[in-house]
């Protein structure tokens, strides 16, 4: 029995939380995987109910759950995610980006991982105001970049693909900092002799990622950029939809979407589910493998495989172009599956 603690968020969040529960279920009556479901409140709902956008409560329900599922929130966002990556050490980002049958992509062979390291860089938040100037302190540590990029070599190495790391960075410009990331990498890549390294720097894997995406397998950068190119590699293999995304730290780990809350369709019962669907499979991925459960694994794959079935025959919500509405697309999902 896996706990598994699910904000409701904000929007569509409501929504997309009960297409989450309805293949949950789905997977306990056909998989014989036993989840206990905690629905949780966090975002500008909870910050109107409550004066706090993460209630204490809810906090203490994720600590004690086995993972964590969280929908879309809303402007309260910052309060939410940033705050439980930091108090959870959740130091790892991790955004696959691959293409799907009927999908916008630039090619149909896209299959790319962004790691993004998730605790240092500018988005510590230590920020001042000097004289009639603005500053902000960009930290970088030795440990962390070391963690992040054992943990992107990692990765690629179970993706059993490329087998290839591209470190991103700008160290040409930011010497000390980006200068101390790359070579943390550089020094991390030699316990990894059967994986390929590259070093390229931000622009130039900004310009790469749509000039020729095929070429990247596993790509290790800092937050900033990190958060930057994993949206930009979203966008090459379609949008925003497709986009699953995990938290990961040493003990616990969150997954989401990477959409927003989307208040203009919200209640409306029109958005695509995919992207929470897919966090379901990141989710059942690391259960699996951090309790050495491999029915996880392989219902996980299955659960990708189906949502690819899917809409491969060109099934989608309406929100997409298509003619189902979030309730009928995640019935198909379920009746696939």
């Amino acid at each position: 029995m896996y706990t598994i603690s699910l904000i409701t968020g904000d929007g569509i969040g409501p929504e997309l939380s009960e297409s989450v529960i309805s293949v949950l279920n789905t997977i306990q009556d056909k998989f014989d995987l036993k989840f206990d479901i905690a629905k949780l409140s966090a975002g500008d709902l909870a910050l109107e109910e409550t004066g706090k956008a993460l209630p204490a409560e809810t906090v203490e329900s994720i600590k004690r759950s086995d993972a964590c599922l969280k929908a879309p929130v809303g402007e309260s966002a910052a309060d939410v995610i940033v705050v439980l990556r930091r108090m959870l050490d959740l130091y790892a980002n991790i955004r696959p980006a691959k293409s799907y049958p009927h999908m916008p992509a630039l090619r149909d062979d896209i299959d790319m991982v962004i790691v993004r390291e998730n605790t240092e860089d500018l988005y510590t938040g230590k920020e001042f105001s000097l004289g009639d100037s603005s500053v902000a302190l960009r930290i970088i540590s030795e440990k962390a970049s070391k963690r992040i990029a054992r943990y992107a070599f990692e990765i690629s190495r179970q993706r059993n693909s490329m087998r290839k790391v591209t470190c991103v960075h700008k160290s040409n410009v930011m010497r000390i900092t980006d200068g101390m990331f790359a070579k943390a990498c550089t020094d991390v890549s030699k316990d990894y002799p059967d994986i390929a390294f590259e070093e390229m720097y931000v622009d130039a894997c900004a310009m790469n990622l749509i000039r020729q995406p095929d070429q990247f397998d596993v790509i290790v950068t800092t937050n900033l950029f990190g958060d930057i190119l994993s949206d930009e590699s979203s966008q090459v293999v379609g949008g925003l939809g497709m986009a699953p995304a995990a938290n990961i730290g040493d003990d616990f780990a969150l997954f989401e979407p990477v959409h927003g809350a989307a208040f203009d369709i919200a209640g409306k019962n029109i958005a695509n589910p995919s992207s929470f669907l897919l966090s379901i499979k990141m989710m059942l991925d690391w259960l699996g493998n951090k309790h050495g459960d491999s029915k996880c694994i392989e219902v996980g794959q299955k659960l990708e495989s189906t949502i690819f079935d899917l809409v491969k025959t060109g099934v989608k919500t309406r929100d997409i172009g298509g003619d189902k509405s979030t309730t009928e697309f995640t019935k198909q999902i379920t009746d696939n599956l």
